[in-house]
């Protein structure tokens, strides 16, 4: 078996544009503050307006006070007045006292655009032929963020994919995938949702087999009580050199 990426899914990856996610103007009260310490560069605001934002987002500054700050970021945390940005972005902090701060952030077709807030489950059986296919088997277990309650839409505990080493996309840093079990069997296959969740032909997913090895999800125990929490230590999603 193999990693098997919904119609919809590839669509987006050949051919969806970036959009724009957010977009935040502030004259006054950003600040950009370069760490100098190994620690990560921040941005900081005093009208408490950058929850708009999230993790992950690629963030743009534009009109820095300090010409070589500006330019586009990868988001690592987002609080209501301070978002963090890689260790090095900046080259000098920029006070909040009346330089003109424009910053936006945008999304493309990435699978980690794509699966932001994402859910899986896993089923009993064997993996459909298409990705595209209903669900086959029993459902045995949904994961979300450290076994949370999850609503299709929204984002409260939802999954997310994060770094891309090797041509290989890995989970986020810090989420737990976990999940409880609402029935017994044996695992054979899972997906993987986008946010909407929504179970219907056209969704966004990713479908893969389970094993004790050599599959796309191995399990040292593939065998599900009901009741029983299940933690998936790693998410590794190739890009094959070919097709």
């Amino acid at each position: 078996m193999a990693f098997r990426f919904s119609t919809s899914v590839r669509n987006d990856m050949l051919g969806l544009k970036a959009h724009c996610n957010a977009l935040y103007y502030n004259g006054g009260g950003i600040a950009l503050v370069d760490s100098g310490d190994g620690s990560p560069d921040s941005i900081t605001d005093t009208g408490s307006g950058l929850a708009i934002f999230e993790p992950g987002d690629r963030i743009t500054v534009e009109n820095a006070a300090t010409g070589g700050n500006d330019g586009t970021y990868e988001i690592l945390t987002v609080a209501a007045g301070t978002i963090t940005i890689p260790t090095g972005s900046f080259g000098g902090s920029d006070a909040a006292a009346g330089s003109v701060v424009i910053l936006g952030s945008a999304r493309g077709g990435s699978l980690i655009d794509q699966f932001r807030n994402f859910t899986m489950k896993i089923f009993t059986g064997s993996q459909p032929t298409e990705a595209d296919d209903a669900e086959a088997g029993s459902e045995l277990i949904q994961i979300t963020e450290s076994s949370g309650a999850f609503v299709g839409g929204a984002a409260a505990n939802g999954l997310n994919f994060g770094q891309v080493a090797s041509a290989i996309l890995h989970a986020a840093s810090g989420e737990v995938y976990s999940g409880v079990a609402g029935a017994s069997g044996t695992a054979g296959w899972f997906r993987i949702y986008d946010n909407a969740a929504a179970g219907g032909a056209a969704d966004q997913v990713i479908d893969g087999a389970i094993a004790t090895s050599g599959s796309q999800m191995n399990m040292a125990n593939t065998s599900i009580t009901s009741g029983g929490t299940t933690t998936v230590d790693s998410v590794d999603i190739p890009m094959s050199e070919s097709a």
